[in-house]
């Protein structure tokens, strides 16, 4: 096999692991950007946090956002609709399903729980809820964002094309899972359920096709459980100012110390969000649809669906 035949594709374009390096490499570039010119406009945003944490966070977002700008242009040569981060992507319509559905599928098993006593509201120290809230969607959004830029962006396109949809989304749920091994409390539950809530976000991004919408989705289901509910995000506590939402049942159903996301009820809030994407999708398919979202290999620029 010449040297050509190994980084080339018959049509030409570069193979996808050396498309997937190429990113790599760009990011890598960005972060350096990011750290020698934007580290204190990063840290300006992060202060209210008292923590270096959330200043990490927005050079993170920042770095995996010029990996995408240098790669897309020199190496791809195709625009911010290859990775759903282009304008039609920003409509209203798709924003507000992807916030509602991370919401809502996180917010109603929890609410559930709450109600047949398996968690209960519990009184915590006195505190500004406004000011945690603030700090605390300080830290969520970048955080968020630079997950889904990492593992449903670029990365999600070049492997959705190479392999099909279905390799792709488990690919990546599979890495978005391990990479939350770290966190405190973390087993093989809590890790399988991250990596069906990286299908959930996949399904969010085939639906919508947006990426900005697959963002709100995970921040949106970030910030119910920190702000509203006051409880862990995968394993991680937050301030949690005159209330806390505390485990007062078995932990497959609860999540036990790895929070609400842990547990069963997450499981099913997640599959019924999916099926609502689906259908919301393919209306006049059904559930089939859900199906059809995995359905074959896309080819190149071929927009998500």
């Amino acid at each position: 096999m010449t040297a050509a035949r190994i980084l080339y594709a018959a049509e030409g374009r570069l193979r996808a692991p050396w498309r997937l390096l190429a990113f790599a490499l760009a990011t890598v570039t960005g972060l350096l950007v990011a750290q020698a010119i934007a580290y204190s406009l990063a840290s300006a945003p992060a202060g209210p946090l008292g923590t270096r944490l959330g200043a990490e966070m927005w050079l993170l977002t920042l770095a995996l956002l010029i990996g995408h700008a240098l790669t897309l242009r020199l190496v791809d040569r195709r625009g911010w609709d290859a990775v759903a981060l282009d304008r039609a992507a920003a409509r209203p319509r798709r924003l507000l399903l992807g916030l509602a559905v991370g919401v809502l599928a996180i917010a109603v098993p929890t609410a559930a729980l709450i109600a047949v006593g398996w968690l209960r509201i519990a009184p915590a120290e006195p505190g500004s809820w406004w000011d945690a809230a603030w700090r605390l969607s300080v830290f969520l959004a970048p955080a968020a964002l630079w997950e889904e830029l990492a593992f449903r962006g670029y990365p999600f396109a070049v492997l959705r094309e190479a392999l099909g949809v279905a390799p792709a989304l488990l690919a990546t749920s599979l890495l978005f899972g391990l990479i939350h091994l770290s966190n405190p409390g973390a087993d093989g539950r809590s890790t399988a359920l991250v990596v069906l809530a990286g299908v959930f976000l996949g399904v969010v991004l085939l639906a919508t096709r947006s990426l900005y919408a697959t963002w709100l989705a995970h921040l949106g289901w970030n910030w119910t459980m920190a702000v509203l509910f006051h409880a862990a995000v995968s394993g991680q506590p937050f301030p949690s100012p005159g209330y806390q939402t505390v485990d007062a049942g078995p932990d497959w159903a609860t999540g036990g110390v790895w929070g609400p996301e842990g547990g069963a009820g997450a499981a099913l809030g997640m599959a019924a969000g999916m099926l609502v994407l689906a259908a919301w999708r393919r209306p006049a398919r059904g559930l089939l649809a859900v199906s059809a979202l995995f359905a074959r290999r896309p080819r190149r620029g071929e927009p998500y669906a």
